[in-house]
């Protein structure tokens, strides 16, 4: 399946950058957390955060990764919040240091989302399509 070869490229990267907009001014940050939810990617944001209030304004965005060999993994997406109490919970179980770091399900700071109409490109550093993560 294509988002677990996606999940398993990025958690391979450790850390990995995305991309947002503040009116008309890109802003790239590095990220380290994503979870299959629901057949989907999905990622988590602080409320308190300019990622999250410059998602909410416009969820476009573009994650970027990668790997030992240079290989560049690409994501064109929007991000939708999906915060629920089991989404929550979800995210604490495949990473439990979130909870170390003072997040709790419910506590209105902790927010997850997903990605819809995700584009994804996997080029080799010379910018060669490569097989293995396609759409």
């Amino acid at each position: 399946r294509i988002i677990m070869k996606v999940i398993e490229f990025l958690k391979n990267a450790k850390v990995y950058y995305a991309a947002t907009e503040d009116g008309g001014q890109p802003h790239v940050r590095p990220i380290g957390f994503v979870m299959e939810y629901n057949g989907g990617l999905a990622f988590y944001s602080d409320k308190r955060k300019n990622m999250y209030k410059q998602l909410m304004k416009n969820p476009k965005m573009e994650i970027c990764a990668l790997d030992e060999k240079f290989n560049t993994l690409r994501i064109k997406c929007e991000a939708e919040f999906i915060t629920s109490e089991d989404s929550q919970k979800a995210a604490f179980a495949a990473m439990p240091m979130l909870q170390k770091m003072g997040y709790a399900v419910g506590d209105g700071f902790f927010e997850i989302y997903t990605i819809k109409n995700p584009e994804i490109s996997f080029t080799s550093m010379v910018g060669k399509k490569l097989d293995g993560i396609e759409l």
